[in-house]
C-alpha cells in the first residue's frame, strides 16, 4: 500500500492511496477459501467446491467486499497514524473507472483512490478562573404570588347561567359555529359546544366583540379577517364569515380564595397553595437567570477561544439555521426587507452564528473530554422518560423510537452534556450575584433573543 499526502491546507487533508492488485487478490482468495466450507452448490459435496469455480461464481461479489473493506481499513489506519480527529466522515473518490466495472472486480488491477478529510483543530483552552459573569437573582414577592393565584382562580372560576340575560365581557358563551371563506366552508372552520370567554382575546380579532349582547338561542353572523401571520397560511389575511348559534350564556360566579378553593387544586390549604405557587415562580425565574448567565459564559468562551473551525461543520450548522429562518419567514409571509435587511446580509449574519455555534461546541466538547465529564446511561434514560411523558398514551412508542434511533438518543445526550460542562465552568468562574426585579430579568431575556 502506498499513501501520498497531496494536500495540507488548514484543516483539510488529502491523500492518494494505491493498493496493489496482489494485496487485493490475496484478500479475495482468503475470503473465497472461507467461503468454500460454507456454500452449497449443485454437483459438489459440502466443502469440496473448487476455489476456481467459486471465483467464477462469487469472484466479483467477493472482490467488491474486499475493496470496500480495504478502503475502510486504510482510511482508519491513515487517521490513526497521523493522530487526526475527524470533523466529518471522510470523502472517498474512487478511480476514474467505476469499481463495479470490469477492471477492478476481475482482479489484476491496482486500486487507486483519493481520500479527502477535514480534521478538528487543536484547541488551547484558556484559564476559566479568569472568566467573570453576573448571575441575576429575583426575589418572589407576595404580590406576584397573589397575582398568580388570582389568575388560577379566574381560570377555575365557576359560571352561573345568565337566565334571559345578554352576554357581557367576562361571560362565558357556549356556541356552535360554521365558518366560510369566499362562500365555502374551510377545514377546521366548524365547532360544536365551544366555550368562548368574552374579553380573553382567545379567538380571531373581532370574533369575541361581536358576541357581546347575545343571548341563549340567538343566531348571529360574524364578519372577521384572519391575521396576516395566521398559522394556517391558506387563511392568512382572508375575510371570513361565521354563522353562530348561541347555546348558553353564563356569568362568572363568586369564588373565595380560601382553603376550600386550595383543596380543589389538590393542596391542603391556601398557605400550601401559596408555597407551591411561590416555588413554581422561583423555578421559572431561576431558569431564566440560568439562561442569562449561560449566555454570558458562552460569550466569554467565544471571546477567548478564537480558532479556525471545519468548514464542513459550519456548512451543516448553517444549513439547519438557514432552513428554519426561511420556514419562519414563509409561515409569517414576511421577507428579508420586512426585517430591515437583505438576503445577502442575513446569510452573512447567520453564517457567523453557525460558526460561533460550531466553535463553542468544539470548546465545550474539549473541556468535557479533558475533565472526564460524562453523561450516564441513567441520566439519558430519565431524560427520555421525561420526553415520553409529554405524549400521554404514546409513551411506549416514544420510548421505542429513542431506543431504536441513535441520532435521536444523541439529541437527548447532547444538551445534558452541555449543561454539565456549563456547571463545571461556573464552579471555576468568578460568579457574582445581582438582585433585580422580574421585569428587569425578562427584559434582559428579550434583549438576548433579539440579539441572537
Amino acid at each position: 500500500m502506498q499513501v501520498t499526502e497531496t494536500q495540507a491546507d488548514g484543516l483539510k487533508r488529502a491523500f492518494r492511496v494505491v493498493v496493489s492488485a496482489a494485496d487485493l487478490g490475496a484478500k479475495a482468495d482468503a475470503k473465497l477459501a472461507e467461503l468454500k466450507g460454507q456454500v452449497k452448490l449443485n454437483g459438489f459435496r459440502p466443502g469440496k467446491v473448487p476455489v476456481a469455480h467459486l471465483k467464477r461464481v462469487y469472484g466479483k461479489t467477493v472482490m467488491s467486499e474486499v475493496i470496500e473493506q480495504t478502503v475502510n481499513e486504510t482510511n482508519g489506519k491513515i487517521v490513526e497514524e497521523h493522530g487526526f480527529k475527524l470533523a466529518l466522515q471522510p470523502k472517498v473518490k474512487l478511480p476514474e473507472e467505476d469499481p463495479q466495472a470490469q477492471g477492478l472486480l476481475d482482479g489484476g488491477k491496482d486500486l487507486a483512490y483519493d481520500l479527502e478529510i477535514e480534521i478538528l483543530p487543536k484547541i488551547e483552552l484558556g484559564n476559566f478562573k479568569d472568566i467573570s459573569v453576573e448571575k441575576l437573582v429575583v426575589e418572589v414577592s407576595d404580590a406576584e404570588v397573589d397575582e398568580t393565584i388570582q389568575r388560577i382562580a379566574d381560570a377555575n372560576r365557576p359560571f352561573v347561567t345568565r337566565e334571559g340575560g345578554y352576554a357581557e365581557n367576562g361571560d362565558r358563551v357556549t356556541i356552535d359555529f360554521t365558518g366560510y371563506v369566499d362562500g365555502e366552508k374551510f377545514p377546521g372552520g366548524e365547532g360544536q359546544d365551544i366555550d368562548v370567554l368574552l374579553g380573553s382575546n382567545g379567538f380571531i380579532p373581532g370574533f369575541e366583540e361581536q358576541l357581546l349582547g347575545v343571548y341563549a338561542g340567538d343566531n348571529r353572523t360574524l364578519n372577521v379577517t384572519f391575521p396576516e401571520g395566521y398559522a394556517a397560511q391558506e387563511l392568512a389575511g382572508k375575510a371570513a364569515t361565521f354563522e353562530v348559534t348561541v347555546k348558553s350564556v353564563a356569568a362568572p360566579g363568586p369564588l373565595a380564595l380560601d382553603d376550600e378553593f386550595a383543596k380543589t387544586l389538590g393542596q391542603d390549604s391556601l398557605e400550601k397553595l401559596k408555597d407551591m405557587v411561590r416555588a413554581r415562580i422561583a423555578s421559572e425565574h431561576t431558569g431564566a437567570a440560568r439562561q442569562k448567565v449561560k449566555r454570558a459564559l458562552l460569550d466569554a468562551l467565544d471571546a477567548t477561544h478564537q480558532f479556525a473551525v471545519p468548514e464542513g461543520l459550519v456548512e451543516q450548522e448553517f444549513f439547519g439555521v438557514w432552513s428554519r429562518v426561511q420556514e419562519d419567514l414563509a409561515a409569517q409571509k414576511r421577507s428579508f426587507a420586512d426585517e430591515g435587511t437583505t438576503e445577502e446580509e442575513a446569510r452573512a449574519d447567520y453564517r457567523k452564528i453557525a460558526e460561533r455555534r460550531v466553535r463553542l461546541g468544539l470548546v465545550l466538547a474539549e473541556i468535557g473530554e479533558r475533565n472526564n465529564i460524562q453523561v450516564s446511561e441513567d441520566e439519558v434514560t430519565r431524560a427520555v422518560v421525561e420526553r415520553a411523558r409529554q405524549f400521554p398514551g404514546q409513551e411506549q412508542q416514544v420510548w421505542e423510537y429513542y431506543r431504536r434511533t441513535p441520532e435521536a438518543l444523541a439529541s437527548v445526550r447532547a444538551p445534558l452534556f452541555e449543561e454539565k460542562v456549563v456547571d463545571f465552568l461556573l464552579e471555576l468562574a468568578n460568579v457574582t450575584e445581582k438582585t433585580v426585579t422580574k421585569e428587569e430579568l425578562y427584559k434582559e431575556e428579550e434583549d438576548d433573543e433579539k440579539a441572537a
